[in-house]
């Protein structure tokens, strides 16, 4: 003869301590309609609930933690991001500007700098230069590097050539990035690069003489394109 299995029901205080959530929090689930318990006790008519109760009560549950989880995540996602945000809006620094100098050196290029040049082409040069950001100027030191490579590597050409003159108006275009670079100021700037004897050894490091290459490049650029302008 066949017997029926009888269901076993759990108490509050069962079901609570199954779940790992407190009495109280059964009873709002009772009054939010997520829980419904099946019978009643005979006699003191405590609930009673069933198989059903408890797994639908762990499945709420572990989705609460799920969602706990994916909110602590989001937390630390926008915290991190801030952060980010926040480290790239501050101003660039000496160090991280003239990153590889000690600081007696970069006292020196500013002593020379401020002497040599109009100061509020100076102004100007600084104030962009510092409102970019670390990313943003590892940018533009990684196009020099670029420039300079593709330079050398066109050594044998003459700077006319119009893949040299391409470099030369990327060069251009860069430095435009920090002041408004006219025809003489262009020709300045090629000429510092081989009259000073750091710029010319930091160039002579890329490819021997390669500072006067750039030089002439940038005269011709000069002439036929931005005293055109």
């Amino acid at each position: 003869m066949l017997t029926r299995e009888i269901e076993r029901t759990y108490t509050i205080g069962e079901l609570a301590k199954l779940a790992s959530v407190s009495v109280r929090t059964l009873h709002h689930y009772e009054q939010t309609g997520l829980l419904h318990p099946g019978t009643r006790d005979f006699g003191n008519d405590d609930r009673r609930y069933g198989r059903e109760d408890l797994l639908r009560l762990q499945h709420h549950h572990n989705l609460g933690l799920r969602i706990k989880q994916l909110q602590t995540l989001q937390s630390t996602l926008e915290k991190t991001i801030q952060n980010l945000q926040e480290e790239n809006s501050m101003p660039l620094t000496d160090a991280e500007l003239y990153e590889g100098f000690d600081q007696k050196t970069i006292e020196r290029y500013q002593k020379e700098v401020r002497k040599t040049y109009d100061p509020e082409i100076v102004a100007l040069t600084n104030r962009n230069a510092r409102k970019l950001s670390k990313a943003e100027w590892a940018a533009v030191k990684t196009e020099g590097q670029a420039i300079s490579a593709g330079l050398a590597a066109l050594m044998d050409r003459g700077p006319a050539d119009p893949e040299v003159q391409a470099f030369a108006a990327q060069q251009h275009a860069g430095v435009e990035h920090f002041y408004p670079v006219s025809a003489k100021n262009f020709r300045g700037l090629g000429e510092l690069y081989t009259s000073h004897p750091e710029f010319r050894a930091n160039d002579d490091k890329v490819a021997p003489g390669l500072a006067d290459f750039p030089q002439k490049a940038m005269n011709i650029y000069a002439d036929a394109v931005l005293e055109n302008k």
